[in-house]
């Protein structure tokens, strides 16, 4: 399954990151039930690091349940 995300550092962790979200559609949608239910694992293994890592990492507002009603609001 690869590295262990604990012994990646943060530029390779952010690497490993934007790589299986690159292959992430494909994946749901063409890759064998084994395959899929490696990369969901493997994902869950290299965010979990990720979130353990930077448990303050800036959150956008309009990336909150808050926001997201409020965008509602402005297509009214």
């Amino acid at each position: 399954m690869g590295i262990d995300p604990r012994e990646l550092s943060d530029a390779q962790l952010l690497k490993e990151l934007e790589m299986i979200h690159r292959t992430r559609h494909d994946a749901l949608l063409h890759g064998s039930p084994d395959a899929l239910s490696a990369h969901n694992a493997r994902m869950a293994e290299l965010e979990g690091e990720y979130l353990r890592r930077n448990p303050q990492r800036p959150v956008a507002a309009g990336r909150t349940r808050k926001g997201a009603r409020e965008r509602g609001r402005e297509g009214c």
